[in-house]
């Protein structure tokens, strides 16, 4: 199962990559070929940088590739370092449960209800901001996952 999702994961990141290259360079196509920017680029831009970095979070989150400090780990004998990984492990679950998962639910319940949309799309903000809840329970899978490893 976990293979399946990086899979997927993995394309919908260079699926959201591509469209924004692409973008970017309608964008300085349509600024310094024709001098008439386009209105929407700039904003979609945006969005889709901020999917990447959340959707890349969960992705390098579920490869164990993210930025570490280790110095205290490594120092440890090796039953030292399993308590420690648990540890974290759990720090990391708590945290996204409660920022990503919980706040960007709230984020999301609270644009939905004011009928925010975005200035040049007319998207509602709304979905911009269902990639941050799903990006914590990737995540949370991720590390429960992780936790469910280490004891066996």
């Amino acid at each position: 199962m976990r293979n399946k999702i990086d899979a997927v994961l993995g394309k919908t990141l260079v699926l959201i990559m591509s469209v924004m290259v692409i973008n970017v360079l309608w964008q300085v196509f349509t600024r310094y070929v024709t001098g008439n920017p386009s209105s929407f680029t700039d904003e979609l831009a945006r969005y889709l940088m901020i999917w990447i970095g959340v959707l890349g979070a969960a992705y390098v989150s579920g490869r164990n590739l993210h930025v570490a400090i280790d110095i205290l780990p490594l120092r440890q004998n090796e039953k030292t370092q399993k308590k420690l990984k648990i540890i974290v492990t759990i720090l990391v679950i708590l945290f996204v449960l409660f920022a990503f998962v919980i706040g960007g639910s709230r984020l999301v319940y609270i644009s939905y209800v004011l009928g925010q949309q975005s200035p040049a799309l007319q998207v509602p903000l709304a979905l911009v901001y269902i990639i941050i809840p799903i990006s914590g329970l990737l995540i949370m899978y991720y590390k429960i996952s992780d936790l469910k490893n280490m004891k066996s």
